[in-house]
């Protein structure tokens, strides 16, 4: 004959304190790429606020009376002939009266001690692995000021293909070419057009589709020994992408072909009487030329991503420079 529970009450079901700390850890690490000041610390405060309610879930029997105690069985099996058993506590075979006051059998401090020392095997595995995975984004993504030489080099009206190295201590993984235009003085302030030739697609270089005068080049020498290469050039026709076709106009205004915005530009000084190269920044697209040129500049964003309208959602925020 099957049991009759009746009014009795069912065992407690699974606690979903677990799977909202899992959401919570899961939330950190999608933070740290996605939005590390905002998301992450959203994560945090999740895993926290579970991971205490499912500790203190995990330790309620511990820390009280039971919140649904067991009610005996009403009814039972029909009485037995066979004789009464022995008592655990009687006969040579009697267990000992456990200690008054003790909570914590064996079974349960090692089943807390094995999970113990499984997490923090876990956490020494695990985040050692994590912080080489997502710290290298964070560290030394600045961008050096670079002295270009004496402004005069530039000759009021003229493009040059500038030629530089970012890190001249790492070679030729940081050269860098600028397209760089003195414009004159705008509120008695120099103006210069600085573009750089990493195409607003994929980063090919861009090159000028005018005329690059190779016969007319030359070196200077920038502070701390920098190398600097000039070459006048007349991009009439604005630049072009060699790998994909995209065009732009002088300004680096998109014109045709897969880029989303225009090419990128540099943030400058004139210290001394020299041009210090600055960082750069992404650009939607420019108004006008040269001095009078209005440009609308957002943070540097990689090729291929929008800066603005509301295709700019789909892409992570960069890591901070």
């Amino acid at each position: 004959m099957e049991p009759q529970h009746g009014d009795r009450p069912h065992s407690p079901g699974p606690s979903v304190h677990p799977i909202g700390f899992a959401a919570g850890v899961a939330c950190i690490l999608v933070g740290l790429i996605i939005n590390p000041k905002l998301i992450a610390p959203i994560g945090a405060a999740i895993a926290i606020v579970f991971g205490f309610l499912w500790a203190r879930d995990a330790t309620k029997e511990f820390r009280g009376a039971p919140v649904h105690p067991v009610q005996p069985e009403r009814g039972g099996p029909p009485p037995s002939t066979d004789a009464a058993a022995v008592p655990a506590d009687q006969g040579e075979a009697a267990m000992p009266e456990p200690e008054p006051g003790e909570r914590f059998p064996r079974s349960k401090f090692l089943e807390f001690s094995t999970l113990g020392l499984g997490g923090v095997i876990g956490g020494l595995v695990t985040v050692p692995a994590l912080g080489f995975m997502v710290i290298p984004a964070y560290r030394k993504q600045g961008y050096p000021m670079v002295d270009l030489g004496p402004l005069t080099n530039f000759t009021e009206g003229k493009w040059f293909v500038t030629k530089f190295f970012m890190h001249p201590e790492t070679g030729d993984v940081s050269h860098r070419t600028a397209y760089i235009r003195n414009n004159g003085f705008l509120n008695g302030k120099p103006s210069l057009t600085i573009i750089s030739n990493r195409c607003a697609h994929l980063g090919c270089p861009v090159q000028p589709n005018g005329p690059v005068q190779d016969n007319q080049a030359k070196e200077i020498k920038g502070k701390n020994g920098q190398e600097i290469t000039m070459i006048p050039t007349i991009p009439a026709g604005g630049y072009g992408c060699p790998c994909h076709g995209g065009q732009y106009d002088s300004e680096g205004n998109r014109v045709s072909g897969p880029p989303v915005r225009a090419l990128d530009r540099y943030d400058f000084e004139v210290v001394d009487g020299r041009l210090v190269l600055g960082k750069p920044y992404s650009v939607a697209h420019v108004d006008g030329e040269g001095k009078n040129a209005r440009i609308h500049k957002y943070k540097l964003t990689g090729p291929g991503e929008h800066v603005d309208g509301w295709e700019q959602i789909f892409y992570p925020l960069q890591p901070p420079h």
